[in-house]
């Protein structure tokens, strides 16, 4: 199952998201989860670990698993890279740690500008901007760093363009000046944050939506995030598990079908070669009205992932 983008290309709805993947088992896990048939890989530059996901699909092309043609493989812009100059820069790393010659799908991760640190200063360099722990910004519009997403399609070294963590402002904005627009928005999306009226709009605009994290405050506790550590988890929730039950399924794949069903893709994660695989089987079975009316009833507008918990940033303030 898949979504058809706006620029024309198939996106897998149901991928394997790379984000918290040990480099030391990374490639190992991503070849795996290719045998089990995932098409998907969600990464980004911040994940630090784009090398040994390129050894990972690299090795499931060799043996034969795949094609790259069957591969649709997602980057993302880290903020340093928001100037114009430097967009060419980060995809280039991007793809020579990843041995591609192009990546399906590059999102500006956040709308975000950090000051530009060199590639062999720090990479990535998370939250470094040169001085310590201190945070310093460059006032690069939005439109600025998509225009040089723009020329990167044309170059052809990526084939769709996106955005991820924008709220509906943004978006509003940057449609107005954007010659290419949009193919994805990814966005944090599970019942305790489910953002309806973004989903809505930007659906409306043609703009596919990928969701993180969602299975909502499991994938922020091995972080030690307080609310997640502070919140009930969905696996145990009442209402998770007796839908989960009904459907003789998982309460992660009741999460996961969810967002499908209403056309959002998901990128989960699985160390676990049995879930790893129920993860991706999660399209063969419907939630009923009533069901998906209940889900919605758990909304409490609880974000696990705030760039005002780095540094006062108000992207969703």
């Amino acid at each position: 199952m898949s979504i058809k983008l706006n620029s024309g290309y198939e996106m897998p709805i149901v991928g394997f998201g790379c984000w918290k993947v040990s480099k030391d088992t990374c490639a190992e896990q991503i070849y795996n989860a290719v045998k089990v048939g995932y098409r998907l890989f969600d990464g980004a530059m911040d994940y630090g670990n784009e090398k040994e996901v390129g050894q990972g699909l690299r090795k499931a092309i060799e043996d034969g698993l795949v094609t790259r043609k069957e591969l649709f493989v997602v980057s993302k812009l880290w903020n340093n890279f928001h100037d114009p100059k430097n967009v060419p820069i980060a995809l280039n790393k991007v793809l020579e740690d990843l041995g591609f010659d192009y990546i399906d799908l590059f999102l500006i991760h956040f709308p975000i500008a950090f000051k530009f640190v060199p590639i062999e200063e720090k990479y990535p360099p998370g939250f470094y901007c040169g001085d310590g722990e201190n945070f310093h910004y460059e006032d690069v519009p939005l439109l600025d760093t998509w225009k040089a997403l723009e020329q990167l399609t044309k170059d052809g070294k990526v084939r769709s363009i996106g955005i991820s963590n924008f709220n509906g402002g943004l978006i509003y904005d940057l449609l107005r000046g954007a010659e290419i627009k949009p193919a994805v928005l990814q966005i944090e999306h599970h019942p305790y944050l489910q953002q309806p009226n973004l989903v809505e709009f930007v659906q409306s605009k043609g703009i596919a939506i990928t969701a993180y994290s969602s299975f909502g405050p499991q994938s922020f506790l091995e972080l030690n995030h307080s609310k997640a550590l502070n919140c009930p988890k969905l696996f145990d929730h009442a209402s998770i598990k007796t839908i989960a039950d009904a459907h003789k399924r998982s309460p992660a794949q009741v999460l996961l079908r969810w967002a499908t069903q209403r056309n959002i893709a998901v990128i989960p994660k699985s160390n676990n070669p049995d879930r790893l695989l129920q993860n991706l089987e999660v399209n063969d079975f419907d939630l009923t009205k009533e069901e998906i009316e209940e889900i919605s009833k758990l909304e409490q507008g609880l974000r696990f992932n705030d760039p005002w918990t780095w540094n006062n940033i108000p992207i969703f303030a």
